[in-house]
């Protein structure tokens, strides 16, 4: 009888279990299901060779598929064009477009909890969604790419149409959710979440205010310039501005003597991760073993599985381009066609500032402006949490945009309203679209002046000869340092006052030189006439490509694939033997003894097995720290420590700064000797803590960089890869280190019957992860090795590496 009822209960508790969803996950028993969970996804491949009726297709699609599962699309129209991209992307990469949306919009709660509320309050406060909603209004207004937006938004839409539950991607069962409709403004919101990831609106304004407040203008205007000495900005030193400029507004009287509050960011704000950056480059005929253009890119960003890019050829009878496209919008975003390549790196322009604003009194529904009490205006974000009550977050607007820190009173913490480029409209569809159609330079330059945000760094090839860059978005026009601190927003003297005229932004077309190149470094030279912003990525990656590329002859797209994967440190070559001939070789243990002599046989290159690459980037990851130990908080507030260049600066011509003293000593007065002293050997104890005694094995770089490839969702630690053993750093060309890293590698050699290209990403063009097409491509990237790219003249041509073909047609 005993037995009998422990076999009912557990028998009950079991059924309850596989039935009740645990926290953000769904009922076992779903999940587990063989018919529709998690199995029913395993390995499953569909065949290639197919027709498919669909009622959104005008004309007959053609969809021919490569060894990599890449879709060639061809189609008689610009709808049908986009309807199946958003098809066959939407086949691929459901679940991620989604995840992307979710999290651009806020909406994160809604499918795992509470614990992401603060993210989902971060977005709406920042006005993510009211800023794509504007965009899409915009946008409608050019009925070209308003069709084009729906026909891809209406590709998406059909193919989830066609699901049934067994069919949602693996995460929509582990999470316990189903697909929701997509739309064009997803599409603009996907644009403005790029805008979060390469132009922040976390822009350290209020905490740059909090070290004028501390130390003053003068060591502001010391520690932090507005340009960094070794740099080798994007327009070559020297180019002339032949251009009138339009009037600079002028800085107000006080503003040296700003008193703006000093509020700290909030906590929930994320940084703007280190690393993220990206290279490009093409050099001209002249270098080149054709006598055509080759242009090269690699942007660096997040590594996921799956890739933020999904490859494409997208052709129609007036286009024919391929590439790399982002999940969640039409076109090719970097790629080429017949006549041009192009490609894109982030300028790192200053586009967000904070203005602290006055409100009247709690209810916050009116500021203070211009001498008089204005109306705010408020908007009502909902925030639906998975297992509980929605959240109310109401959110005040400005004419600056909304109060991204509401704080009250005033005199202590003011609130901050959020001047952001995102907020701006933009048409940025009309951009690729146009470039996916450009046939020489001038089309290039009509593409780029629809471009709003994020700014990049356009470089640009075509079979005609020319090779160009231009530093392009929609620039606010401002007097030199505007939004470097806290701005006031009660006056209009600190609004932003217009824009750059676009002609008038940074560029330049076939150099003398013979090539053009960025990454991430400052724009130009002190010159330009135009404030863009005061801080950029350190110069040692351009440094180090603008190297290569003034010796490179007879180039290749080998040549520059080689470049790509330069693992060249040009911060050791310049830096180390000032830190080495520092050290006081008597006051070594062995084991610095024999991390000092790793240092001194040290070739500069981030290798794999290079033990003096991981002493050098251990050194110089903790050196500042000790350089800046003023820099912590300063009545609770964040500081916003000064960019590591100027370290460097200081050891090089400034040894006997005061900086170097540390500030909790108070018995004695530390050098720059001192400082490279103890920061060597608590180099060298952090890696043998974490790493063990010293061993060229285990304090080799690819062991100790930790590089890795991770799903989506973290949590899902099996659907990533941490096997991931590459050379490369954050201040090399391959600039790989952690999660960071190429997202897209791309070689276009350009020439008079067709270009030929190379591209490789370190994923594959499924999400299942259970597709051998999931990470197909990863082994390849990590080696450093580029795959051809099959381009197709038309939808009939034979190609031995295409191995299946769709037929879309009305049903």
């Amino acid at each position: 009888m005993v037995k009998a009822v422990l076999s009912v209960a557990v028998t009950g508790g079991l059924l309850w279990l596989l039935s009740t969803p645990l926290g953000p996950a769904p009922a076992l028993g779903s999940f587990l299901s063989p018919f529709t969970g998690f199995w029913s996804n395993e390995r499953r491949v569909d065949m290639l060779n197919e027709e498919i009726h669909l009622p959104g297709a005008q004309e007959e699609i053609t969809i021919r598929f490569d060894d990599n599962r890449v879709p060639h699309i061809f189609a008689a129209n610009d709808h049908d064009l986009y309807y199946a991209q958003g098809y066959v992307t939407a086949r691929d990469r459901l679940f991620q477009m989604e995840l992307t949306i979710r999290s651009a919009a806020g909406r994160l709660s809604e499918i795992v909890g509470e614990k992401a509320l603060p993210l989902d309050l971060y977005k709406r406060r920042t006005g993510s969604v009211k800023a794509a909603e504007e965009a899409w209004k915009f946008t409608q207004q050019d009925e070209k790419m308003r069709g084009i937006l729906e026909a891809y938004s209406d590709g998406v839409n059909a193919y989830i149409s066609q699901l049934r539950k067994a069919d949602y991607p693996v995460e929509y069962k582990l999470l316990g959710f189903q697909p929701e409709a997509w739309s064009p403004e997803k599409s603009m919101l996907l644009m403005v979440e790029m805008t979060h990831t390469l132009a922040s609106p976390r822009s350290g304004d209020a905490s740059l205010t909090s070290v004028l407040e501390k130390f003053g203008l003068e060591v502001v205007r010391d520690l932090y310039p507005d340009f960094v000495e070794r740099e080798s900005p994007v327009i070559p030193k020297g180019t002339a501005w032949d251009f009138r400029r339009v009037a600079i507004p002028r800085a107000p009287r006080d503003y040296d003597e700003i008193k703006a509050g000093g509020a700290s960011e909030p906590d929930s704000w994320p940084l703007r991760p280190e690393g993220i950056g990206s290279n490009n480059w093409a050099v001209s005929g002249k270098k080149s073993a054709t006598g055509f253009p080759i242009l090269a890119g690699d942007p660096h960003l997040g590594l996921t599985l799956p890739s933020i890019w999904y490859q494409v050829q997208l052709s129609s009878p007036e286009s024919n381009a391929c590439g790399a496209s982002l999940p969640g919008a039409p076109c090719v975003i970097i790629g080429f066609n017949r006549d041009v390549a192009w490609s894109e790196t982030n300028v790192a322009s200053d586009v967000a500032d904070l203005y602290a604003i006055r409100f009247r009194d709690k209810s916050r529904k009116e500021y203070f402006f211009d001498k008089q009490w204005v109306k705010t205006t408020f908007r009502y974000e909902e925030i639906k949490i998975k297992g509980k009550p929605a959240v109310i977050d109401t959110v005040a607007y400005t004419h600056h945009g909304p109060v991204a820190m509401p704080r009250f009173p005033e005199d202590k913490q003011p609130s901050l309203a959020l001047r952001w480029i995102a907020h701006e409209p933009g048409n940025p569809i009309r951009t690729f679209y146009m470039l996916n159609r450009a046939k020489n330079y001038d089309d290039y330059v009509r593409a780029l002046s629809h471009y709003v945000s994020p700014a990049q760094n356009f470089v640009f090839a075509s079979n005609e000869g020319d090779i160009a860059i231009w530093v392009n978005g929609k620039f606010p026009l401002k007097w030199k340092e505007q939004g470097k601190f806290l701005l006031d927003g009660t006056r209009p003297e600190y609004d932003w006052q217009g824009w750059i005229p676009h002609e008038q932004n940074p560029h330049v077309k076939n150099p003398a030189s013979g090539y053009v190149s960025s990454a991430n470094q400052s724009s130009t030279d002190k010159t330009y006439p135009y404030y863009l912003n005061w801080r950029f990525a350190p110069p040692n990656r351009a440094i180090r490509i603008n190297e290569r590329l003034a010796a490179m002859e007879q180039a290749t797209p080998d040549s520059l694939r080689l470049l790509q994967n330069d693992v060249y440190n040009v911060l050791g070559r310049d830096l180390l033997p000032d830190l080495l001939k520092e050290l006081d070789m008597s006051a070594l243990s062995a084991t610095q003894y024999s991390a000092y002599s790793a240092l001194q046989q040290w070739n500069y290159q981030n290798t794999i097995g290079s033990v003096g690459a991981t002493i050098f980037e251990e050194w110089t990851d903790l050196l500042p720290y000790f350089v800046w130990d003023e820099f912590r908080t300063t009545d609770g507030k964040p500081l916003q420590a000064p960019q590591d260049d100027r370290v460097w600066e200081l050891i090089w011509k400034k040894k006997e700064s005061k900086w170097f003293d540390l500030e909790k000593t108070t018995d004695k007065t530390e050098t720059a000797r001192d400082i490279i002293q103890l920061s060597f050997k608590a180099a060298v104890d952090s890696l043998q803590k974490h790493h063990g005694a010293f061993s060229p094995k285990t304090w080799a770089w690819g062991e100790v960089k930790g590089s890795t490839i991770a799903h989506l969702l973290p949590p899902l630690k099996s659907f990533g890869r941490d096997d991931v053993r590459a050379g490369g750093s954050s201040e090399v060309p391959n600039a790989f280190r952690g999660k960071w890293g190429p997202s897209w590698r791309m070689v276009v050699a350009l020439g008079k019957d067709g270009p030929t290209a190379y591209g490789v990403y370190p994923g594959g063009q499924s999400g299942n992860p259970g597709s051998p097409f999931y990470d197909n491509m990863v082994n390849t990237w990590r080696d450093g090795r580029l795959n051809e790219l099959v381009y197709l003249k038309s939808g009939a041509e034979p190609n031995p590496r295409i191995v299946g073909t769709w037929k879309i047609t009305k049903p």
